[in-house]
């Protein structure tokens, strides 16, 4: 951990003001950016994260989260404890100052803390203001103080209820229905998280426990989360599904006067790269100076080794960073005093000097490392070697592609219906499956801004296929063109001819598998689609409801349940028609506009990217080569399967 003998004093003095709690209430996604499920689990990480903060500092190595029967939620943590006492500058209980002024926190400049992942110290009165209830205690110098909160306003005073001989906060609060959609936290969302916050932190042990009770769960599930091998043991969970191509996984670190880095990483069979960044806990999903220095460096460190071991001649060309970095599975964990951030999400690292300090780094210490383990320094040359070769023969079947178009006089796929709009925000593209469907889909349109490229056929399965044979592939070169922002590093989104792009595909099995092959090529090449939120799966009709003049659609079995309760009809009487469509080809094109394609009435689901790291489990599950972890995941989620016609 980073020193400073500062940090231990922390009182009234260290808590900055900079503004008022206002308008959080009325405008939430200001402060947690949705009132979805999202926003919701959001308001725990906030209570937590000020608890890993006292952690960075070296004063808590235990944090206890608890979901508690009525869905508010218990953290408690053996840290410092909140300053109780009257603040210097608003002459009130700096626990309420922290509780009830936005912007009020000891991370602004102050010596309270020198490592923060809660930047901007908006958390514990966020959650208050959007909390039915709060309550915090608080224990120090001896004393249990505390305070109850309704919808951010104190209904009690800062009260001593008590001795104690520990230290820390409890924090115990209740979404306000009247903000969020829903107020029912989900066990695995916040399991995901903290578990990630484990390997990030070794020294910390978070204990998630879920006290509710119901048919399946009778009894409290707990969970601990602590991982002495931190981010080693991040590298080891990651690849567990994976083929590792060396049994030992390459772990250095580095630190200087404001910062301090740690980088596990490992070779895996596959073609994939995932390199995951962090910065003060907070997941770096667009990247930044960090993660522009690692891969500087072990581009250059790769190639320097290849040439000494004469892997590579001095008449060949380097490898590149793709080829590098091919079947790489990264940490890289930054701690920092000041943290910039900056990108569209916020969630990119600005740092110029941490780039350096990451270059400087992996340069010394990778480098030692393949000159004192020659075996595996070669393993990783090799792949190097077979990435490179398939790399040159993917860059021979886009010229051929290109040659092969130009010929044709065209660069756009024959299949495909274009639209006559040239906007690229007002078009859309249907991907869809099988030539009646898309025939329909032609037919039904509106050829104004909605383009149809029907795809036939099973596709590739890109999870087990190099980039040369995506290229080639007669299933989706199509896609590629049709879209014209290329793949992989060579993506340009400033090219992309259709803002939205959806997936449309029947019910059945066939129809799943397509949607998954299609999605699984969207996240290994195309990722920046998915993450800008250009990727949508439509969401066809599952029944035709009929009686009499009266016709309704409804899109799976509870909607159908539920029209017939409110109508009072019968399924078994016969005035009542129920039609269930198996495939979009048995709707006719007037059908398939008005249920799936009229923006005005369809329902259409964007594909989201929360979490790369699971996102990338559930890819290497599904459609990886180990056949074991996919039938333990198909076990356990066959059951909440719906609308699918085996």
């Amino acid at each position: 951990m980073i020193e400073n003998n500062n940090v231990q004093h922390y009182t009234e003095e260290q808590i900055q003001v900079l503004e008022g709690l206002e308008a959080v209430r009325k405008r939430p996604g200001m402060y947690i950016g949705t009132t979805s499920l999202r926003g919701l689990h959001h308001l725990v990480y906030e209570i937590v994260d000020n608890s890993i903060d006292e952690a960075l500092a070296g004063f808590c190595d235990k944090i206890e989260v608890t979901i508690n029967e009525d869905n508010s939620v218990t953290v408690v943590d053996n840290g410092r404890g909140i300053p109780t006492g009257i603040h210097p500058q608003l002459n009130i209980p700096t626990l309420e100052v922290v509780h009830t002024v936005l912007h009020a926190g000891g991370k602004f400049g102050g010596d309270g803390y020198k490592v923060s992942g809660g930047l901007h110290g908006v958390g514990a009165s966020v959650v208050n203001a959007l909390s039915e209830r709060m309550e915090v205690e608080v224990y120090r110098e001896g004393k249990i103080w505390r305070q109850a909160y309704e919808k951010g306003v104190p209904v009690t005073g800062v009260e001593c209820i008590g001795d104690t001989d520990r230290t820390g906060t409890k924090t115990t609060f209740r979404p306000d229905p009247e903000i969020f959609d829903e107020v029912v936290f989900d066990f695995d969302i916040l399991l995901k998280r903290f578990r990630e916050l484990a390997f990030l932190n070794r020294n910390i042990k978070i204990v998630l426990t879920d006290k509710r009770r119901n048919e399946e769960n009778q009894e409290y599930k707990t969970v601990e989360l602590h991982y002495e091998g931190g981010i080693v043991s991040f590298v080891q969970y990651i690849n567990r599904n994976k083929e590792v191509i060396h049994p030992d996984i390459i772990y250095f670190s580095g630190t200087k006067e404001d910062a301090e880095i740690e980088i596990a990483l490992q070779y895996t069979d596959s073609y994939i790269e995932n390199v995951f960044s962090y910065a003060n806990d907070i997941p770096t999903t667009e990247g930044g100076a960090h993660v522009t220095g690692f891969k500087t460096a072990i581009t250059k460190v790769v190639n320097d080794y290849a040439r000494k071991i004469n892997a590579l001649r001095e008449n060949e060309k380097n490898l590149s960073g793709e080829d590098v970095r091919e079947g790489l599975t990264a940490i890289i964990n930054v701690k920092l005093t000041n943290p910039q951030f900056e990108g569209q999400t916020k969630t990119k690292l600005g740092n110029a000097d941490i780039r350096s300090f990451t270059e400087n780094i992996v340069t010394e210490k990778l480098s030692y490392y393949l000159e004192e383990n020659p075996k595996t320094g070669r393993i990783i040359v090799d792949k190097t070697l077979l990435s490179f070769r398939a790399r040159e023969a993917a860059r021979k079947a886009r010229e051929m592609t290109r040659r092969k178009s130009a010929l044709e006089n065209t660069s756009l796929p024959g299949k495909l219906a274009d639209c006559s709009e040239r906007d690229p925000a007002k078009c859309e593209l249907f991907i869809v499956e099988g030539d009646s469907a898309g025939g329909s889909a032609k037919q039904g349109r509106d050829r104004r801004f909605q383009a149809i490229l029907p795809l036939w056929g099973k596709m590739l399965n890109v999870e087990k296929a190099r980039e040369d044979k995506v290229y080639s592939n007669e299933k989706l070169s199509p896609v590629i063109t049709a879209l014209g922002v290329n793949i992989g590093e060579n993506i340009d989104l400033t090219k992309l001819r259709y803002h939205k792009v959806i997936i449309m595909a029947d019910a059945d099995v066939d129809g799943q598998h397509i949607r998954t092959l299609l999605l699984t090529f969207f996240f290994r090449y195309m990722r920046p689609l998915v993450e800008r939120g250009h990727i949508y799966i439509a969401m066809p009709p599952l029944y035709k409801v009929k009686r009499g003049k009266e016709e309704y659609y409804v899109y799976n079995d509870k909607e159908l349940q539920k029209l017939l309760s409110e109508k009072k009809w019968n399924k078994e009487d016969n005035s009542v028609n129920i039609q269930r469509f198996k495939g979009l080809g048995e709707m006719n094109p007037e059908q398939l506009w008005e249920t799936t394609m009229n923006p005005e009435t369809r329902t259409i689901m964007q594909i989201r990217v929360d979490d790369p790291v699971i996102t990338d489990e559930i890819f290497t599950i599904l459609m990886g080569e180990k056949v074991e972890p996919r039938k333990e995941f198909i076990h356990k989620y066959a059951r909440m399967v719906n609308n699918l016609d085996i």
